[in-house]
């Protein structure tokens, strides 16, 4: 069987490259004699494995030296606890931006922690759209203001990095990390889990900046204390191996076949300009998400009509493009474009789009 152009919003689909040059190293990794599956973390040539990770995602995302860069598990939504359980332990309050449902969701695990206000919200338009905020609607004295920087679900992004003065900002970073270049130092710390654009499910990255580690609740448990994973290199515990040594390959990808991530930009704003231009061309198709916020990671769009979305869905998986049913929030259809999207996969989509319209 071929493989099929897979829009799934994760786990999704990896480079091919990736795959292979993974199922070449499958059961002898340099020259060990084995699998990185069945190494100890604790093995010299491990080691090596973790620490050229750190280098490549540190060179690749040009994160600054003062920031750690920390390989954890439990995905993403762990973060939303981790996070307070770190930040929010001067004034015990914490400022959140709810534009999805993964930042309501953040807000709500922050709410047993601390004071928790909704500094703004999308919810009234079922998150079709960004909510503003300023600087001054921030309370002086949160702990850090909390965003998710690309809406899964919803479609939706930050188009641009908000400014919270002198607020440390947290933010999401899962379904749009490594996507295109962004600045690291305009925020405290950015968490994402791996399974969009990074690698397989299982590792989740935090880049926090060195000043904030150490001041955790009393009552934080070890494993989500930001100071013993980075005392510990990430390896307090056993690490998810075998899901870091993909990050590894995914990075040298990023460096070797695409050239960087101001490379990657220009091939995701392509992706994405000529399904959403599909779209609005469409007298069938329509974008959920406001003009103005739309994602270019995860394009979500209706019909009108739940029995045409989703005839629409299963005649796309017989012509090999699956995964496209939207989330249950939103209806509809979600194609996700993530990094190892090709553009054949929107060429192919886009296509059938117009053929689908054509007999409708």
């Amino acid at each position: 069987m071929s493989r099929v152009f897979n829009f799934s919003a994760g786990p999704s689909v990896l480079p091919l490259k990736v795959l292979e040059k993974a199922a070449g190293e499958m059961t002898d990794y340099r020259g060990s004699g084995q699998s990185v599956m069945e190494m100890s973390h604790r093995s010299p040539v491990y080691e090596s494995i973790i620490s050229e990770t750190e280098q490549l995602l540190r060179t690749n995302m040009q994160i600054p030296g003062h920031y750690k860069v920390l390989f954890l598990q439990g995905g993403a939504t762990t973060q939303f606890a981790a996070v307070p359980l770190n930040l929010m332990n001067h004034s015990g309050k914490a400022d959140y931006v709810i534009s999805g449902q993964f930042s309501q969701k953040a807000a709500a695990e922050a709410e047993r922690f601390g004071d928790v206000h909704v500094l703004a919200s999308s919810a009234d338009k079922n998150f079709t759209y960004v909510p503003a905020f300023s600087a001054t609607d921030i309370r002086p004295d949160a702990d850090y203001v909390h965003i998710c920087l690309n809406n899964t679900i919803f479609g939706t992004r930050f188009s641009e990095i908000p400014d919270t003065g002198q607020i440390p900002l947290v933010a999401d970073l899962s379904s749009c990390v490594l996507s295109e270049p962004i600045d690291i130092s305009r925020f405290a710390l950015v968490y994402a889990g791996a399974q969009k654009n990074m690698g397989p499910a299982g590792l989740t990255v935090v880049i926090v900046r060195e000043d904030l580690i150490g001041n955790a609740k009393d009552c934080t448990p070890s494993m989500l204390d930001y100071k013993i994973a980075a005392d510990h290199d990430s390896m307090y515990n056993t690490p998810p191996c075998y899901a870091i040594y993909m990050a590894k390959l995914v990075q040298e990808w990023l460096r070797d076949d695409i050239g960087g991530l101001e490379n990657m930009a220009v091939i995701n704003r392509r992706k994405a300009k000529k399904l959403y231009d599909a779209i609005d061309a469409s007298s069938v198709f329509k974008a959920s998400a406001e003009k103005a916020n739309r994602s270019i990671m995860n394009v979500t769009f209706i019909t009108g009509d739940k029995e045409l979305d989703q005839a629409f869905c299963t005649k796309a998986e017989k012509e090999g493009l699956v995964n496209l049913k939207g989330h249950r929030s939103v209806g509809g259809m979600r194609a996700s474009i993530y990094n190892a999207m090709p553009e054949e996969g929107i060429e192919a989509l886009t296509a059938f789009m117009k053929e689908f319209e054509s007999n409708v």
